[in-house]
């Protein structure tokens, strides 16, 4: 079963009058590649936000979790069963490589699945989160930062939901809100050891996004 559809056939869903805007050129290690156009950010008054994205409707689960055998055996496991949100997403390895992934978010944890091989990746526990990096621009991008393990940077053209989502999680089983970070520059620990700066700026039409390595002091 392909549960996987190539991302790049996920769009934004865009208002009748006006067409879609085109895709951001993302620089990685100074190559320049095309990645879809990202839904919107979080905050309407901080960021430049595609009205599309303001009124599409939120399904939460839009794979179909429960139904699929393997990432219902995976949930089971972990004794996971309320899902608020899964979806496709492209995640950013350590080497600026991007895999795609199934992200799936519970009340207790966030999920990466491997969906060609059925495999859970990573399982990052909703206390372990401290913040949450995205840009004041229209991208898919979104850093979720982790300080206990390494972060990860993942895009997807439900950003909004994904954050609003992890927020709302996490306020509801603590008294503690993660810090929603907007910034068109932010950094992140793709691993213990490695840190990397996120750029993103707003040219022609379109959002820039360039991912670089940060030397050691």
């Amino acid at each position: 079963m392909d549960r996987f559809r190539p991302l790049r056939r996920i769009q934004v869903e865009p208002e009748r009058a006006d067409p879609p805007p085109p895709p951001p050129a993302v620089a990685i290690g100074g190559a320049a590649e095309m990645v879809p156009a990202p839904a919107a950010g979080m905050l309407m008054g901080a960021k430049v936000r595609r009205r599309a994205a303001v009124y599409r409707d939120c399904m939460g689960d839009y794979i179909g979790v429960h139904n699929d055998p393997c990432l219902a055996k995976i949930l089971a496991k972990q004794g996971d069963n309320k899902v608020l949100f899964a979806d496709k997403v492209l995640k950013f390895t350590q080497s600026g490589k991007m895999k795609r992934r199934i992200l799936v978010i519970t009340d207790f944890a966030l999920y990466l699945v491997d969906p060609d091989a059925d495999i859970l990746k990573r399982r990052i526990a909703l206390a372990a989160v401290d913040k949450l990096c995205i840009s004041k621009l229209s991208d898919n991008f979104f850093a979720i930062i982790v300080p206990t393990e390494y972060d990860c940077l993942m895009a997807s053209t439900r950003k909004k939901e994904i954050v609003d989502v992890i927020v709302k999680a996490i306020q509801s089983t603590s008294e503690y809100e993660p810090e929603v970070a907007s910034s068109n520059r932010f950094e992140y620990h793709a691993a213990a050891e490695v840190i990397k700066e996120v750029e993103f700026e707003e040219a022609d039409g379109r959002v820039k996004t360039r991912i670089t390595l940060k030397e050691k002091p």
